[in-house]
């Protein structure tokens, strides 16, 4: 996984409430498994609405949703979808808690903040200005805006900074203790190790 610092570019807002992870993700094509290109088949049922912002060739790195962004289904391929668009940072008043979790899992930032600071970062967005999220310090920067301040979990932020996946945070954080485990269980049960 990729290690997230700061975020710095121009913004796509998709303001809709309730975006679902099967409209993030069309079920049918949940067949695909590997990861790298689904970025393709996101949105794929609204891309072709006048004026819909997300599109395959995307620049933009942040998203500033609508709330109750990706509720619905726990689909991992809705965030593998939207990550492969090279979005790294979604905004939004709220999420759906597994598509949440799942962001983290997968090397993006989901900021929750109050509705009026989504829609100050909105109207920045739509005006085609930068805004830069700096996950060290939890605060967003944009036009002239006071500095936003945003929460998020310890472990989480440690896991995006570094750059780690549930398997390789246990590996850096525990890697002694596994050591001293596993020479204690050779000793003890030398058959589990030949």
């Amino acid at each position: 996984m990729n290690r997230l610092e700061r975020v710095e570019g121009q913004a796509i807002s998709l303001p809709d409430a309730d975006v679902d992870t099967d409209v993030i993700y069309p079920a049918r094509f949940l067949l695909i498994t590997e990861k790298k290109g689904l970025g393709r088949y996101a949105f794929a049922d609204r891309r072709d609405e006048p004026g819909f912002p997300i599109g395959v060739g995307n620049d933009r790195p942040i998203l500033i949703a609508g709330p109750n962004f990706g509720c619905g289904s726990s689909r991992e391929q809705a965030p593998w979808a939207i990550g492969d668009l090279g979005i790294r940072v979604i905004v939004a008043e709220s999420f759906g808690e597994i598509f949440y979790s799942n962001c983290f899992r997968n090397g993006m930032l989901p900021i929750r903040l109050e509705r009026d600071r989504v829609e100050s970062l909105r109207r920045i967005a739509e005006a085609n200005g930068t805004i830069l999220v700096d996950l060290k310090a939890k605060t967003v920067v944009a036009g002239d805006l006071a500095s936003i301040s945003f929460e998020v979990a310890d472990d989480r932020r440690q896991a995006l900074l570094n750059g780690w996946n549930d398997t390789t945070r246990i590996l850096a954080l525990h890697a002694a203790d596994i050591a001293r485990f596993e020479a204690a269980q050779k000793r003890a049960a030398p058959w589990l190790w030949t």
